[in-house]
């Protein structure tokens, strides 16, 4: 793989990382209740379902689970709950809670980085069209590892970004002072998300 495919690659992965939505949401959540520590866990359990993604679409192995009907549509059920979920538990979260969170591991902002990230298939499709770009025949297990970290990288180190930057400014404090508030409406946010998905799914 030459350096300007390279680099297109790194583009479009960065575009899609960054974009806002419950991955980013459930990222800032866990970095003010949790503190830098968890939004970082949350970021590389993101970013490690992502990878398993990115290696299932490059090696080809997608249509074993897209072109399984029930199996994928399964699994956007499964990821739809797990937002709601954590939707649930925003909305009904206090003060009391923050402090509990900082008591806490960064175990539990892994496991939610990555589910939020494994259960959404979604990634898949998305890393698929990606790659179909770059993916030829001539292709060697060292390309094929480049592109794998290339895309887990990328994902990983951005969500751990947003952690870290958020964490060393006032904005913590600013967002710790109305965390309740700001959890609520994300919860919101995201129940909206899952809901609009399971409809999608219905119809």
């Amino acid at each position: 793989m030459d350096i300007k495919a390279l680099i297109i690659l790194a583009l479009v992965c960065a575009s899609g990382a960054i974009s806002p939505g419950p991955s980013l949401a459930v990222v800032l959540r866990n970095t003010v209740k949790g503190g830098r520590a968890q939004g970082v866990m949350t970021g590389i359990g993101h970013g490690l379902g992502l990878t398993i993604y990115a290696f299932i679409a490059v090696m080809g192995l997608s249509s074993i689970l897209t072109g399984n009907k029930t199996l994928f549509t399964s699994i956007q059920i499964a990821g739809s709950f797990w937002i709601i979920w954590i939707g649930y538990n925003m909305i009904r979260s206090s003060s009391k809670d923050l402090q509990d969170h900082h008591a806490e591991s960064g175990v539990k902002g892994f496991i939610e980085g990555f589910m939020i990230s494994f259960l959404n298939p979604k990634i898949l499709v998305f890393l698929v069209a990606v790659f179909s770009q770059f993916i030829n025949g001539e292709l060697t297990k060292i390309d094929i590892t480049i592109i794998v970290a290339v895309a887990g990288f990328i994902d990983t180190f951005w969500y751990i970004l947003v952690a870290v930057l958020i964490s060393g400014t006032k904005l913590i404090d600013q967002l710790k002072k109305n965390s309740v508030w700001i959890d609520r409406v994300t919860g919101i946010f995201l129940l909206g998300i899952a809901f609009v998905i399971i409809i999608k799914l219905i119809v």
